[in-house]
């Protein structure tokens, strides 16, 4: 998709105040709005702490940051670094539909056993990523996808959108409000905002590409007026209740005692009597899991679960919007809308005892399959060469957090026992 790709909005804006009533646009923009709601929180720091506003996504960034000073002995695999630092979405699929590419996740990569008869009739196990080693001891080597090229993709699929049905109109709110676009919703955010001569409002056009997209992404996560700072390129000042309040976005549902099904987990507090606050804590590998887990976790799980009641409300706004829209005339489908509202993690990224209660996607059935007489895989069962037994039963995808001397699954991210500060 090229980065020179753009969507024009049509804005209401404020003259007097210098601030963005509305914008109204089709639904592409609602789209890439949507989908950050699918974005793990990993993606999201590292596309926008390059970026302003500098303020940090709440305590995001110092775990992000974390992770990629960690040295690698410390983790399971070679995957678990690239896992946490680059997570990878579980609406990948819908998301590289999107007009604009802001979600940058790589390709898929796929990798079999070196030794074909381990591939067809061993442990037939399929890796994602490098330096995989198979359960028989094996390197596994790249393979291509074979796919079926002959399928086509009808007019009326491009048409209807991602996860909102198009073509169609939407109103956009400072705030993230989204809503069909009509004469009383304008004039209630016109009195919202104490509007009453329309002579002080402007027509305006903006092109939105990627690089004011994920300006718009960052804007959504800490301030109280995005389309206002993206677009106008408003600098906020920020005050120290606004910073606790991010702080809150990322930690607001963290209160108590965190527990899997062994029990509970402790950690050892170093607190300042003086300050009543946490200097810094002593954990196990099963605390720092939780932490790292964060990372992988999409924006829609946190806001879903979060309390209701932040300074950053434009977040539940994006969210509830999705459910006060009426699905049957605005939103694709059933599935895409609970993409949004209910994200999961995706395939491969829970492991056993994560305290977090989020659902994980299940991988695509792959099957084994020729080309030019290589094996390889392929998602499509009609590839399958008929009559052959070997090749009807599927792959195993391979649990990246797990060593090829350890055949158990779900396991987490941290290598045990160890201790961190």
């Amino acid at each position: 998709m090229d980065d020179d790709t753009v969507i024009c909005l049509n804005a209401v804006v404020d003259k007097t105040k210098d601030r963005v009533v509305f914008v109204e646009s089709d639904d592409k923009f609602v789209d890439v709005l949507f989908s950050f709601l699918t974005m793990p929180m990993g993606t999201i720091v590292r596309l926008t702490r390059n970026r302003g506003p500098t303020t940090n996504i709440g305590c995001m960034n110092n775990l992000y940051n974390s992770v990629e000073i960690l040295d690698a002995l410390y983790l399971r695999t070679k995957a678990c670094k690239t896992m946490l630092l680059y997570p990878r979405n579980g609406a990948a699929a819908q998301c590289k539909n999107l007009k604009l590419a802001i979600h940058d996740g790589a390709s898929l990569r796929y990798f079999l056993c070196s030794r074909t008869g381990c591939c067809n009739s061993g442990y037939k196990l399929l890796s994602h990523y490098p330096d995989a080693i198979c359960w028989c001891g094996e390197q596994m080597y790249p393979v291509d996808l074979v796919e079926n090229k002959t399928r086509r993709v009808s007019s009326d699929d491009k048409d209807r959108g991602v996860f909102v049905k198009g073509p169609i109109r939407l109103m956009i709110s400072d705030e993230l409000r989204i809503m069909p676009p009509s004469t009383a919703a304008s004039f209630s955010l016109f009195s919202e905002l104490g509007i009453e001569d329309m002579s002080v409002v402007d027509d305006r056009t903006f092109s939105i590409g990627k690089l004011e997209a994920l300006n718009l992404l960052k804007c959504l996560l800490v301030s109280k007026t995005p389309l206002t700072e993206a677009l106008l390129d408003y600098i906020p000042v920020l005050s120290l209740n606004d910073t606790e309040d991010l702080e809150r976005v990322s930690i607001g549902r963290l209160k108590g005692e965190a527990s899997n099904e062994d029990g509970k987990m402790y950690v050892k507090l170093m607190v300042s009597k003086s300050k009543n606050r946490v200097c810094y804590c002593e954990a196990s590998e099963n605390f720092v899991d939780l932490l790292f887990s964060f990372l992988t976790v999409p924006l829609g799980f946190i806001v879903k679960e979060m309390q209701k009641g932040s300074s950053t409300d434009c977040i539940n706004h994006l969210y509830d919007s999705i459910q006060d829209l009426d699905a049957r005339n605005y939103l694709v489908s059933k599935e895409t809308t609970a993409m949004l509202t209910s994200p999961k993690l995706a395939p491969g990224f829970r492991y056993e005892g994560q305290a977090l209660d989020i659902e994980e996607y299940m991988h695509q059935p792959y099957y084994l399959t020729r080309s030019q007489n290589i094996l390889m895989p392929t998602s499509d069962e009609t590839l399958v060469p008929p009559g052959e037994t070997v090749y009807s039963s599927a792959l195993t995808v391979m649990d990246p957090k797990s060593h090829h001397n350890d055949n158990s699954s779900s396991t987490g991210f941290i290598k045990g026992p160890a201790m961190f500060t």
